[in-house]
């Protein structure tokens, strides 16, 4: 399998540092999603100041930069999919960015896990390619182990729900078959996503600190597909009040 032709050189024949420069006052800890209008809402809050972009074919992303109880984070919007997710991640790193947060919607694997319920990801089924380049062959990969623990704290703090345990990440959200669905839920998937393998395996490919968690969205575990909160506009006050669980999360990795 040409996947498992892993190469551990640490160059390439061009790198984000090619044509990326640091950012003198980028922030050493950020925040993404993948919802603009929560990264709207958001830079509106707290007077987001934009001191960076990112840039592709497909437009730009900008980066902003926002105070919350005195720490500077970096908060901007990841592209949906392993690929586009990841590229945006090494450009950051190459602006100066050392520690990242990532949240956003997942479809859950079990009927009974309550839609916008927070889940943390303890390990990450690698359905996709991008990891393959920055890690060896594997089925998995373990995530969240350092931050874990403070992150439980807040949510204990704040009375929020969790639940943890594994999650698939696919590149092919229309292949999610019944078959697959019967048999990733055997291997103790909670949920599935289409980034959580690849950008942790980067991170610990460029050893930079990386923290997931997502809020359950729609639901495969039924005889029909159940869309429940996945749409932008849906049970969007609510989804707004998310980002303060990262924010709380931001300033321990802060001080850590």
């Amino acid at each position: 399998m040409i996947l498992e032709e892993f190469d551990e050189t640490r160059t390439s024949t061009f790198d984000p540092t090619d044509y990326e420069s640091v950012v003198p006052d980028m922030p050493k800890v950020g925040i993404t999603c993948f919802s603009k209008k929560l990264i709207d809402r958001y830079v509106e809050i707290f007077s987001g100041e934009k001191i960076a972009e990112l840039s592709s074919a497909n437009g730009r992303i900008p980066v902003y930069k926002i105070n919350y109880q005195g720490h500077d984070f970096a908060l901007f919007m990841s592209r949906v999919g392993a690929s586009a997710c990841v590229v945006a991640y090494e450009e950051m790193i190459a602006k100066g960015l050392d520690k990242l947060i990532m949240f956003g919607t997942c479809g859950v694997l079990d009927k009974n896990i309550e839609d916008l319920a927070i889940i943390i990801p303890t390990a990450a089924l690698r359905d996709e390619g991008t990891s393959y380049h920055y890690m060896k062959a594997s089925d998995e990969v373990t995530v969240n182990e350092k931050y874990r623990d403070a992150f439980i704290d807040i949510l204990k703090h704040n009375h929020v729900d969790y639940v943890e345990g594994k999650t698939w990440t696919t590149d092919a959200p229309y292949r999610e078959t019944r078959a697959k669905v019967q048999k990733r839920k055997q291997s103790g998937c909670l949920c599935v996503d289409m980034e959580c393998s690849a950008m942790s395996a980067v991170s610990i490919f460029r050893q930079k600190d990386f923290f997931q968690f997502f809020y359950a969205a729609d639901n495969l575990d039924s005889k029909k597909w159940d869309m429940r909160s996945l749409g932008n506009d849906e049970k969007l006050s609510e989804k707004e009040k998310i980002i303060y669980l990262a924010l709380e999360l931001a300033k321990k990795m802060d001080e850590m």
